[in-house]
């Protein structure tokens, strides 16, 4: 096979318990992940690393007001009485809000 180191460190542990079998891994072979798809090729068992999906904002911020309820007037009035901020090197009179 290509890319496989021979050798002790290719044999990695079983262990099994009342839920199934766990893999031990030598540590040349740990994964940064904290889950695995596991599939068969053959005679083989392959492990790859689960990647965590982006994160959605907007749906953490759609699921808040779902399970909060619509912002209330209090909170938008406090939400838009912020500071004007216009950036460096812009003045206030330099932007049209009309």
């Amino acid at each position: 096979m290509d890319g496989v180191k021979t050798g002790t460190g290719n044999i990695a542990a079983l262990i099994e318990d009342d839920n199934g079998q766990t893999v031990r891994l030598p540590e040349e072979y740990r994964l940064d992940a904290k889950e695995v798809r596991i599939r068969r090729e053959d005679e083989a068992l392959v492990l790859e690393p689960v990647v965590a999906e982006p994160e959605d904002k907007l749906g953490a911020w759609l699921k808040l007001i779902e399970e909060t309820g619509a912002f209330d007037d209090d909170f938008v009035e406090a939400a838009l009485d912020r500071p004007k901020d216009f950036g460096p090197g812009r003045r206030n009179d330099d932007i049209n809000l009309d």
